[in-house]
Formats: C-alpha cells, structure tokens, sequence
C-alpha cells in the first residue's frame, strides 16, 4: 500500500529519488516497483528496539544526501533511525510522542483519512493540503525473463487460459480464513470445468493447502512454502482469476490487475481494501463483524461460515455444477 504514496510523489516530483528502508522480505516487492530506486534492508525485526543497531544503521545513512524521510509506522522507533541519518525533513504522524524525533509531525484524522492507504499517500502532501480524492492504486512489474524462471525452477509448465489461483492464508489468524471445505469444493468444480488450479501460500500454509487439495480430489498444484515471494508475484501475474482472503496475497493479487475475488471475515474492506476497482469483496456483513479479532470471539465464525462457495462461483462469472 506504500506505492501509492511512492506514486504521488514521483508525480509531483517526477526526478526524485525514492529509496525505501524495510524488512528482508519486502524486497522483492519493492523491487517490483518502477518508483523505488532502492530497496534497502532493515535488519531489525518487528518488535526489536536495539538502540544501538538503530543509530549505527542512522549514522550509516547520512552521506546519502537525503532531504526527507517519511516514516510509516506509528512507533517511537520507527523515527529513530531518520533522526540518527540527521535527515533534514522527517515526515510522519505524531504516534508515539515522536515530537522531537520528526520536524514534520501531522495529527491523524481517521474520520477524513480512513483508509491506510489514504493515510500514507497524505503524507506526500503538505501539511495543509487536500488529498486527491482518488489516490493511485499499486501497481507491481513483472517480466517475461522471471516468470520463466520461476516455472523452470519449480517445473511448472505455462498454463492455457484458465488458471485460478487459491491463497487460503492469513497470517492474523483463523477470523480472517475462508473454510477449506469451502476453497476445496471451488478448485473441485473449477477443475471439472477446465480450470488448472493453483494453490499459494506460505509454510505456515501448508496445512491447510494440503488439506484443500485432498478434499478436492489432489486436483490443485500445491506452491504453498515452495515459491520464494518474488516467484509467488511472478506466477500470480498467470493467474486469470485469484480468490483471496484479506491477506498480503490479495493485495499483490490487485497489484497486478488480476481478475479478483477477496473474502472478507473478521476484518474491515473499508479499511484495508485491495485497490483494484475490479475486484469483487464477498462480506456478509454480519452484526458481529468487523471484530478484527484472530479469533471468532463468539465461537461460530458465522462471517465466513455464512459465505457458501456459490456466491464465489457468481463473483468469477461461472457457473457452479
């Protein structure tokens, strides 16, 4: 979602040079982005203060000749390092009694801003001005060179024209997926109509692709835990139809204008909503929900219980058997 705002400065400022301070596994996203000149590693993990680390990564950073720094997060530390860099413009939301750390501190209001996406694209903005009222949707590059290679490392062959790709995950936690009875009876009736049937994921995933795939007859290919995410953005950018839950996946899934279904649970598609107009969000909208909880606190997870395979048949355009 920070490419929104990597775009509306490039916009404003069509020579600048963008570099971009963030997790190992970020890389390639950031890589993937015609903004980013350079995507930096930030060794520090979530969670990790490690004062020290902090300002000798700062005062590494200071012969770079850098003018501002937009710090994202909302932490203290986050706005560490940009101090330490002695970055003359230091750009964020107040947070976490940061006023000393940035010179540039703006207020948050959630009413005006309530999507994130609309939160960091603001802070491209002067102080005083007004967002565009449609900010600029992400959009990730992918080349012919490396998806070849990521279906010649994992002997894959290039699918025909009707491939769906299933990314049953969410690393929040059991309120944000979508049944795998549900997911399995999709890739069942998708691959009796002529669909190839991929599933994607990470490690922590594998059990529950595993278990999709056994109750859809062994009928998907099973990626989970063995695409790099570089190979999981290269391969996604084959799919014709993605189907989601709320989760990194479905993000890159609208980041490469993939036709998309998202499924929404516990959490809120006004507040994180993949940003791609043509995206389809299945939601019941239950009285219960938005909770934002990883786990259904009342016990039913009638949210996506609710949410039966034939409604995501009607969202691809097809017809259930």
């Amino acid at each position: 979602m920070a490419q929104s705002l990597f775009k509306a400065l490039k916009q404003q400022q069509p020579d600048v040079s963008i570099d971009v301070l963030a997790p190992g596994w970020s890389l390639p996203l950031l890589q993937r982005m015609p903004e980013v000149a350079d995507a930096i590693d930030m060794p520090l993990g979530h969670g990790e203060l490690k004062l020290a680390a902090r300002r000798l990564l700062g005062k590494s950073l200071r012969g770079q000749g850098y003018r501002q720094a937009i710090v994202l997060p909302n932490s203290l530390k986050s706005a560490l390092i940009p101090f330490w860099a002695r970055i003359p413009r230091r750009t964020g939301y107040v947070g976490e009694m940061r006023y000393g750390l940035l010179n540039d501190a703006r207020r948050l209001d959630k009413q005006q801003l309530p999507m994130t996406v609309q939160r960091f694209a603001a802070l491209g903005q002067r102080k005083d001005a007004t967002l565009p009222a449609a900010v600029q949707a992400p959009s990730l590059s992918v080349s012919d060179e490396s998806v070849e290679h990521a279906l010649s490392r994992l002997q894959l062959h290039k699918p025909g024209d009707k491939l769906l790709v299933l990314c049953p995950g969410a690393e929040f936690g059991e309120a944000k997926r979508w049944p795998a009875r549900y997911y399995a009876e999709v890739a069942k009736q998708s691959h009796q109509q002529g669909w190839q049937v991929w599933l994607f994921g990470s490690e922590k995933d594998q059990l529950v692709t595993a278990s999709i795939n056994q109750l859809a007859g062994n009928c998907c290919t099973d990626l989970a835990g063995k695409t790099r995410l570089a190979e999981a953005i290269d391969l996604m950018s084959l799919a014709d139809v993605v189907i989601s839950n709320d989760s990194g996946l479905m993000h890159v899934a609208a980041a490469l204008n993939k036709s998309l279904v998202a499924i929404y649970g516990s959490s809120d598609p006004g507040f994180t909503p993949p940003l791609n107009p043509e995206a389809k969000i299945l939601r019941l909208g239950l009285d219960c929900s938005p909770c934002f909880k990883r786990e259904c606190p009342l016990g039913h997870l009638n949210c996506l219980e609710g949410l039966k395979p034939d409604k995501v048949f009607m969202a691809m355009g097809i017809e259930p058997l």
